[in-house]
């Protein structure tokens, strides 16, 4: 079944499918293959120094031929030499989060780059309009990993977005099959991006032990923690529970920076601690519980979706 929306001809994609770019577990492996099967695969730069970010991109390159993206969060330390590695390696799409799209937008677009930028909000979705941004992924907060402190859901979000500002829209946020896609596209977007799924695939550069602990979770063994620094959805463990006494006790915020340290996320993610590290993930996670190929994610979503509209045509007859 081909899709084809704004979304997909602007990022010359056959699919409508776009992985998102989480940090310590989105490599060039998990990326050239999501875009080796039709989607668009992202590079997730915000855990790379420059010279890991370079060579990640150059065995993208070299696995696919098809466009792939890197992320960026705005407010990374190395920021202006991950910005001048894609465009030096005329990487064709940017993902920027995290900060300030007026900042960067032009200069990207200036030197052939297509810029979307990811927003929490309605206001910042006109923000982004404003600044000539080329698309917009709005997340909702059903997202693993950061979230916007409105704390909206996507089924909220995306109208809100839609109706705020006129540019090609990608869905974020407890999206995991077919069916919520559809949903997604219903509401208004034209493409989806998915992290959570993504992260328990073969692919993905997360640690196997964060894997098992994906695949196994449950509805409600996400939360949001870290509210006075950056709202953050991880799965409960040991380090979930320090912080979450930590808050209930009204902690400073000086007090959870310090106990939050250097290196929790990739402690948790990237070298398998389950007990003292920050495992970020979102609440789709409950939605399945095997490991898969990108590719064959790709392949079920797109069936999934086909028959999730032929069940609502049946429905609506």
């Amino acid at each position: 079944m081909k899709i084809v929306t704004r979304v997909t001809q602007l990022l010359e994609i056959e699919k409508p499918i776009i992985q998102a770019g989480m940090i310590w577990c989105s490599g060039w492996e998990l990326a050239s293959a999501v875009s080796n099967a039709g989607g668009l695969g992202i590079i997730g730069a915000g855990s790379m120094y420059p010279d890991v970010l370079k060579n990640q991109i150059q065995k993208c390159k070299a696995a696919t031929n098809k466009p792939f993206a890197v992320n960026v969060p705005l407010l990374y330390s190395s920021l202006e030499e991950h910005l001048q590695t894609i465009v030096d390696a005329k990487v064709p799409i940017v993902f920027t989060s995290a900060g300030n799209p007026k900042l960067w937008t032009k200069h990207l677009q200036s030197h052939g780059c297509k810029v979307v930028h990811v927003v929490s909000s309605a206001a910042f979705a006109a923000k982004c309009e404003s600044v000539g941004c080329d698309a917009i992924v709005a997340e909702g907060f059903e997202a693993g990993g950061h979230n916007g402190r409105e704390e909206t859901t996507t089924l909220c979000l995306i109208p809100n977005v839609r109706k705020a500002c006129t540019l090609p829209l990608i869905a974020a946020g407890g999206i995991a099959c077919g069916a919520s896609m559809l949903a997604a596209l219903a509401l208004g977007a034209e493409a989806v991006q998915v992290g959570t799924r993504f992260v328990a695939s073969y692919e993905s550069s997360a640690h196997q032990a964060f894997k098992n602990k994906v695949i196994n979770s449950k509805e409600g063994d996400t939360l949001l923690a870290l509210k006075k620094l950056v709202p953050v959805r991880l799965l409960k463990n040991n380090f979930f529970d320090e912080i979450n006494k930590m808050e209930n006790a009204c902690a400073t915020v000086d007090d959870l920076v310090a106990h939050l340290g250097r290196g929790r996320a990739k402690k948790g993610m990237f070298e398998g601690d389950l007990d003292a590290g920050e495992l970020e993930i979102g609440q789709a996670a409950a939605n399945f519980n095997t490991m898969q190929s990108a590719e064959s994610i790709v392949n079920s979503m797109m069936l999934a979706y086909e028959e999730a509209l032929n069940r609502v045509h049946f429905l609506s007859k």
